[in-house]
């Protein structure tokens, strides 16, 4: 596997550097000590510029090769939350904040782009600029959003971004990768039911919204089976509901949370359309009223052409061309990367994380070993889109 020497020479470092971010979880834009910490690793490294505080706790820094004549500027991008999850690792090196941890990787995907940064800082053997984006509040803060907001893009010159993430279950350092949709959309859904309260004994005198509760749930299922292309995906998911406050009192009023995903705006336009349709209609009929809020969050994230075919010669020189998986199915997670392959063109590829827990789970943790392999895609990424004259 040719993976760059100079990372192998300061493997170590790097997993220090990672350790000592999943010791100190930090959750959404409250990443101060995080920030902090990148902010002076890349001042130390020499890179050309270091800005703080773009989308509120955003570090963006900047890299010059040894010519900038060819004008290209590509960004690379790393989140730096963690998720408010008990840790059940027990490894010498987990959280030290209650309630607070690194369940999905970021602080390895941070540490491998600042590996990255620290090889390219020393070395400067492309002709362009490179930009640095470590991120806050991936995990349902819409950071990459802030940042574009903020002026990322436009600020810096942004004309290509790339993106990376760790994929437990596969083997290390195995990439996957698709044109098109690769992510779903993620939007949340509130759903207010009034009807009238009563006595459970007389259930005539009102209209029991926990029965009209039940009856959304139900309806709303024949979107997926009965309204989109079966070739296309929606998933609906109520997951919280909220009614009454005893058993023998039928509720005035209730609540349902969930989410709605898809990989197609036109099907997420279409979901959401018919869940008005259904949820007002349903309650209707049972004499009842009900409000749906629907608050798009993440759009689908999508891998434009010619960038993802990019990626996969990259890492397909560094691994193998067997080891790199370029049809992979899409999955309906989401991602807000997905702003910036809106704001750009770029892609986005997941790496194996090797035989561990599930991301979000209490006892994930980022496998050390694929330090190396993470820092020369960045590395070669950055070099082959901007060869040296």
């Amino acid at each position: 596997m040719p993976v760059t020497n100079r990372f192998a020479d300061f493997h170590q470092e790097i997993t220090a550097w990672r350790r000592d971010f999943h010791e100190h979880p930090e959750l959404l834009y409250d990443v101060h000590r995080t920030a902090e910490k990148i902010a002076g690793k890349l001042t130390e490294f020499g890179v050309d510029e270091v800005v703080t505080g773009l989308g509120k706790t955003g570090v963006v820094g900047v890299i010059k090769g040894r010519s900038t004549d060819s004008g290209k500027v590509i960004g690379l991008r790393a989140d730096m939350d963690a998720l408010p999850i008990h840790e059940a690792t027990d490894k010498p090196y987990a959280s030290k904040t209650e309630g607070k941890m690194h369940a999905c990787g970021h602080d390895g995907h941070t540490s491998m782009l600042l590996g990255a940064a620290k090889y390219l800082a020393e070395t400067r053997n492309f002709d362009g600029t490179i930009i640095l984006i470590f991120q806050p509040a991936e995990e349902g803060g819409a950071g990459a959003k802030a940042m574009i907001d903020d002026g990322l893009m436009d600020r810096f010159g942004i004309q290509q971004v790339f993106g990376m993430h760790n994929m437990p279950g596969a083997p290390v350092g195995d990439f996957a990768i698709r044109t098109g949709a690769i992510m779903a959309s993620a939007d949340r859904i509130t759903i207010d039911i009034e009807g009238k309260g009563s006595h459970a004994a007389m259930p005539n005198d009102g209209v029991d919204t926990v029965l009209v509760m039940a009856a959304i749930i139900q309806a709303v299922q024949q979107i997926a089976s009965r309204n989109v292309d079966p070739l296309e995906s929606v998933v609906v998911s109520l997951c919280k509901i909220r009614s009454g406050f005893t058993d023998n009192v039928l509720p005035q009023t209730a609540q349902i949370n969930g989410t709605v995903r898809t990989l197609n705006p036109e099907v997420r336009d279409l979901a959401e359309k018919r869940l008005h349709e259904i949820i007002e209609n349903t309650a209707k009929a049972y004499g009842a009223t009900a409000k749906l809020t629907y608050r798009r969050d993440y759009p689908v994230t999508v891998n434009h052409d010619d960038q993802t075919d990019f990626v996969v010669s990259i890492a397909e020189s560094l691994v193998g061309k067997n080891r790199v998986n370029r049809y992979y199915p899409p999955t309906m997670g989401a991602e807000d990367f997905s702003f910036m392959l809106e704001s750009r063109p770029g892609a986005f590829i997941f790496v194996g994380n090797g035989d561990t827990a599930s991301l979000h789970h209490p006892e994930y943790d980022f496998n050390d070993d694929l330090i190396p392999i993470g820092c020369s895609y960045w590395a070669q990424l950055a070099e082959t889109a901007m060869p040296a004259s």
